[in-house]
């Protein structure tokens, strides 16, 4: 028999870990002296103490690796518990690697430019959005005033409470601009002649830049972003968005208090 301090020592197994997985019923002492509580191991459960390691090791938890301990287990789900764990595995170094990449684009970015960026990218999922939206084609895109004014109207009628900030949505790029200004909604409401009520699609995958500053140096935003899309190995993959986070006072174009966040819906290439 071995005492739980020959047991840590022979297994390079702390006695705390020991201790703990007798409390979760992984590996329970072979005998206990009722008299002093001290735990006695057999040469026997060396085996199975080995397999609780080696799982570890494989990055399962203690509660997986009980079910994959029990004798009853079909060979069948064993074999769907470590496909899965590869699976996950797999994700992971993915997800590395991706950041890696990341790092390099912004290492390259540093060496040619002597200076950090000016914008950040982030990647992040945007939930589907209730909204009221006016859409027509514009020769150049500072002229969608009327067709806020139009949604103007329309709230007017209707007094409703923007859920979120309003956005512009560009379907098509110049010279033929299609536009479509939207407040978000928390409700459904009657759709109008040129109003229309329906849901933009949520995007799991959206690049976003924030620019504060007025929309005459917002190309400045829009070049730093399509560059890191490139150099990050994504394309664009649907209608750009500008949400509006601090709306320009009186429509200006030239208000430097604006805060307005572009979005590219990417995937990688």
């Amino acid at each position: 028999m071995l005492k739980i301090g020959d047991l840590s020592k022979l297994s390079r197994v702390s006695v705390k870990t020991l201790r703990y997985y007798d409390e979760v019923g992984l590996l329970r002492p072979a005998q206990v002296d009722r008299f002093t509580g001290y735990r006695y191991y057999s040469f026997d459960q060396l085996p199975r103490l080995n397999r609780i390691l080696a799982l570890r090791d494989l990055g399962f938890s203690l509660e997986q690796i009980a079910q994959l301990l029990s004798e009853d287990l079909p060979a069948a789900q064993l074999h769907g518990m470590l496909r899965l764990r590869r699976a996950e595995l797999s994700q992971h170094v993915q997800d590395e690697m991706d950041q890696l990449a990341r790092v390099e684009a912004r290492l390259s970015q540093i060496e040619q430019e002597g200076k950090m960026p000016t914008y950040d990218v982030v990647i992040k999922k945007v939930e589907p959005q209730l909204v009221a939206g006016v859409r027509d084609m514009i020769p150049a895109y500072p002229q969608q005033r009327h067709l806020w004014s139009e949604l103007g109207a329309y709230y007017e009628q209707h007094k409703f409470v923007p859920a979120a900030p309003c956005l512009t949505v560009y379907y098509s790029e110049e010279p033929n601009i299609d536009a479509e200004v939207c407040e978000v909604l928390s409700s459904p409401l009657p759709s109008s002649e040129r109003v229309k009520i329906h849901e933009l699609p949520g995007v799991e995958t959206m690049a976003c830049v924030v620019h504060h500053g007025p929309f005459t140096t917002i190309g400045e935003a829009y070049t730093a972003i399509m560059k890191w899309i490139e150099a990050n190995g994504y394309c664009c993959v649907g209608p750009v968005r500008e949400v509006y986070l601090r709306e320009a006072e009186n429509v200006s174009q030239t208000d430097p208090n604006t805060v307005t966040e572009i979005q590219f819906p990417v995937e990688k290439t």
